[in-house]
């Protein structure tokens, strides 16, 4: 789809010429004559003023009349008489953005936002928005006829359509639960597993430990049972070795005394 279909599907259209000063006003006529032909030849359906409100019917009459509108801009304000205005200067005079005679801007404005700014918004919204939402509905499968070319709502569709993608959410909804759930079965295993792994180990070295300790103990009993095997031994010697000691001193005197004799 080109983009000017896009665009006129879509959008209001409201053409305009940009730079105005830069043609003569001959050559503006004979440029928004040539812009309108091609705009219809082309298929192009601009945004047209409504004339089915009294009130605003012979303005926007007249104003469709003027399409497309010619404009200038300027950012600097110059003085020209007493006040500051929006214009351009040149060398050969001053062209001013807002006066009617140099260029369109005032019936742009006047159009856009004091006269038909409700009507543009409306336009937007009933036409070109639901036509936008009813190509999007359709890309996405949502048609208003049946097989069999009849019509029916598209808010039954929708709601079908709704349904049934509720539908195959839960439907991976539950999925996904019963596929966690699986994992956590899984994982609780592995963890009863090795937390089983854990305790037999502990159980193992437990009994190590008390078996080394058992062996201590033993040694421990057997080291005490020679220490003190062998102070008796010690105390046995050392009683022997006084009595020894005190006989001998007995026998020495007694023959000290013979002698004396």
């Amino acid at each position: 789809m080109a983009a000017t279909d896009i665009a006129r599907q879509v959008v209001n259209i409201i053409p305009i010429i940009a730079k105005a000063d830069a043609i003569s006003k001959s050559e503006l006529t004979k440029f928004k004559i040539k812009i309108t032909s091609e705009l219809v030849s082309n298929g192009v359906q601009i945004y047209q003023f409504p004339t089915d409100d009294e009130s605003v019917a012979e303005i926007n009459g007249t104003m469709n009349a003027h399409l497309p509108f010619a404009v200038i801009g300027s950012t600097e304000e110059l003085k020209i008489g007493n006040k500051m205005m929006r214009a351009r200067q040149y060398p050969w005079g001053t062209v001013q953005v807002e006066n009617e005679a140099h260029c369109d801007f005032v019936k742009l404005r006047e159009m856009l936002i004091r006269v038909n700014m409700e009507d543009l918004r409306e336009q937007t919204h009933t036409r070109h928005y639901e036509l936008y939402r009813r190509c999007k509905l359709e890309e996405m499968g949502f048609k208003d006829t049946d097989p069999d070319s009849k019509p029916f709502s598209l808010q039954e569709t929708y709601e079908a359509k709704r349904n049934e993608f509720l539908g195959e959410l839960q439907k991976k909804e539950e999925e996904m639960r019963q596929m966690f759930v699986q994992r956590v079965k899984e994982k609780e295993a592995e963890l009863k597993e090795a937390e089983k792994e854990l305790h037999e180990k502990f159980d193992r070295l437990k009994k190590l430990h008390q078996d080394e300790k058992k062996k201590l103990e033993d040694k421990k009993k057997s080291l005490d049972d020679e220490v003190n095997a062998f102070k008796q031994r010690k105390t046995a010697a050392e009683l022997l070795q006084s009595q020894g000691s005190q006989a001998g001193g007995s026998q020495t005197l007694k023959r000290d005394k013979e002698k004396k004799n």
